[in-house]
């Protein structure tokens, strides 16, 4: 018997349950990508504004950038010789905006894995959603302190368990972790009344994910934190670069105490490689950008709710209040074979299957972005 048969035997289950991942060769063309020689209107991606398929924006900005500035490796960690001043320049350009301090991450998954472990200890208790990203799970996990999921967006049953255990004195801080767009179904996180729910409670520290809200969220794209006002009131307001922002990496809001503290106990950050500064000096480059995209965040804003009523209308559950709008099959197989339709039709949404999602709620998941109109969703919606 082979060592590798077990794995063998596993991947043929997932392939009998539809369930079998690949990657898939591509080529992209602004709003268009192209799979096996088809062209088709890309309904998958994350680039919610439009900025990566944008070359014009990096003609610019490659002119704006000397070579000599064009550092392709920081060749160390930033406790050793890899703080380039690029990265102190992209921390003052956050910290200005959302009026606290910033501390940046090589990407999202890292930024997830890292902080919670850092922060928890043996008196520490995490609350979190249901339906938080795997990321956060993953770091919970690591954290090895007691952590109880409450029902997804259920802040009854959140504040049953903040009042079951805040006066516990075993316990000096609780950790409540979320997102405030969850990236499946699209669905938000009430932070206003997350917010009033904190303040009752002495104990309580906010977790908040904007990975899906960053540039597409308030007036100036600083997320739903911005947009419901309550920047003030995240202890821990995290997001990642890589979706509307078109460039890589993470990045947390807070208070300078705690960005100090991380920078001394959380072991991601501490022992990489940081990021190389050509990639800091575009992310600002884009984050300055995303300030002033006022018009694409409405425009996005305006056909995300179109899609959703037209699906709605199709007779399909869509949870989403967001520019991801999941229509919900059920079977794996159903979703797989619906999705390859549409794709042949030239529409490209990809399937989303267990154990991304939970069993029996297999679903196309369409990622909307500001070059989207609303001629084109009507052709796609028609084909459901």
């Amino acid at each position: 018997m082979s060592l590798l048969d077990h794995y063998a035997q596993q991947l043929e289950q997932l392939k009998s349950t539809a369930n079998l991942r690949q990657f898939q060769s591509n080529l992209q063309h602004g709003r268009t990508i192209q799979i096996h020689g088809q062209r088709m209107l890309n309904l998958s991606s994350n680039d919610y504004l439009g900025l990566a398929s944008d070359v014009s924006l990096r003609e610019e900005f490659f002119d704006l950038t000397p070579a000599a500035e064009r550092r392709m490796s920081a060749s160390s960690s930033r406790l050793l010789t890899g703080n380039f001043r690029e990265y102190e320049q992209l921390e003052t350009s956050l910290s200005q905006a959302f009026g606290r301090a910033a501390l940046l991450f090589n990407s999202g998954y890292h930024m997830n894995i890292g902080i919670l472990p850092a922060l928890a200890d043996s008196k520490t208790l995490i609350l979190a959603d249901k339906l938080v990203h795997a990321s956060m799970i993953d770091g919970i996990r690591l954290s090895s302190v007691k952590a109880v999921r409450y029902r997804h967006n259920d802040l009854a049953h959140l504040a049953r368990l903040l009042e079951q255990y805040h006066d516990d004195a075993q316990i000096e801080r609780i950790i409540v972790v979320t997102e405030s767009i969850f990236s499946m179904d699209g669905d938000e996180t009430d932070l206003a009344a997350l917010v009033q729910l904190k303040q009752r409670y002495p104990k309580v520290m906010l977790y908040v994910d904007e990975a899906h809200a960053i540039g597409v969220r308030g007036e100036q794209g600083l997320g739903c934190a911005e947009q419901y006002a309550v920047l003030e009131q995240i202890d821990f307001l995290v997001g990642t670069f890589g979706k509307a922002l078109a460039s890589v990496g993470g990045y947390l809001i807070s208070h300078p105490l705690i960005r100090d503290y991380l920078i001394n106990r959380m072991r991601p950050l501490i022992f990489s490689t940081a990021q190389p500064p050509l990639n800091m000096a575009w992310t600002r480059f884009m984050f300055q950008k995303m300030l002033q995209m006022q018009a694409q965040r409405q425009h996005l804003q305006q056909i995300s709710q179109e899609l959703k009523a037209q699906v709605e209308a199709k007779g399909y559950a869509c949870p989403s209040t967001s520019q991801i709008v999941p229509v919900i099959l059920g079977e794996s197989e159903k979703a797989v074979q619906k999705a390859q339709q549409i794709q042949q039709a030239g529409f490209y949404i990809m399937p989303v299957r267990p154990p991304t999602v939970p069993q029996n709620s297999s679903r196309l998941r369409i990622c909307l972005t500001a070059q989207i109109q609303s001629s084109e969703l009507a052709q796609c919606v028609a084909l459901l």
